[in-house]
């Protein structure tokens, strides 16, 4: 898959998942605009390596003003924006009658809102191209349920759904929008989970067997590089018929 010319936009790009999808774009030739909180520095490098153009806007994608700098720099820093890959997202555990309404609020408006502000945002250039792939990284738990993730789960699943409905509206055109549901990656926000676990047992190896376990089969984490090679198929022609999918890479998890 060659990206040459293209522009993308990834956001919660400095670490995990996205970065990892950052670096498959820039190997396939695609100038980058990164996004998120991390080691900035140390992510641009990263991406930097494969020889195109990457840049970094400090957008807090809560805030939808910041979204809409976010974009409108990337289309006049690039000249275009055709990949929109959404990835930012951030992670609550609690039961639903102690949920603090606060955390609430934050996981819908990063994990959820951010996706439909930056797609609304992003469609008139990718339509004036007739040109444009949305990728939203939802999760396997945006097509099942946990305990205790209420926000998170709900957000995920209005992701997928935010997928289906962005993807009728687009049918005839050449843009397509899909969603990717990875399982467990070993991610800063999945290494919480692991440490949270290894505090009751001391030990970090059967904590991370144990998270596996629970929800995938394969006992092997998804990586964020094989979620970027399925982020180039989404965006190559032969992809051009795959639209509203919400597509599980999740080592059997939702097979279950």
């Amino acid at each position: 898959m060659k990206l040459n010319g293209r522009s993308a936009l990834v956001t919660g790009s400095t670490s995990g998942i996205g970065l990892g999808i950052a670096c498959k774009l820039a190997e396939a030739g695609a100038n980058v605009m990164l996004n998120g909180f991390g080691d900035v520095d140390a992510a641009v490098a990263q991406v930097s390596a494969y020889g195109t153009r990457v840049l970094h806007h400090p957008a807090d994608v809560s805030d939808a003003d910041q979204i809409a700098e976010m974009v409108a720099e990337t289309e006049r820093e690039f000249g275009t924006l055709g990949v929109l890959v959404n990835n930012a997202g951030i992670q609550h555990v609690a039961p639903i009658e102690s949920f603090p309404a606060e955390r609430w609020n934050s996981i819908i408006a990063i994990n959820l809102s951010s996706a439909f502000h930056t797609i609304r945002l992003a469609l008139p250039g990718m339509r004036q191209r007739n040109w444009g792939r949305i990728i939203n990284v939802s999760s396997a738990h945006g097509l099942v349920a946990s305990a205790q993730k209420s926000a998170y789960v709900a957000a995920k699943h209005g992701l997928v759904g935010l997928t289906k409905s962005v993807a009728l509206e687009t049918a005839t055109t050449g843009i397509t929008c899909n969603a990717i549901c990875p399982g467990w990656v070993l991610t800063p926000l999945v290494q919480q989970q692991i440490d949270n676990i290894a505090k009751a047992h001391g030990d970090p190896q059967r904590a991370t067997r144990e998270l596996l376990m629970e929800k995938q089969p394969s006992l092997d984490f998804v990586t964020p590089e094989q979620l970027g090679e399925l982020t180039l198929f989404l965006c190559s022609d032969a992809a051009i018929q795959v639209r509203g999918v919400a597509w599980n890479m999740d080592g059997g998890w939702v097979a279950q």
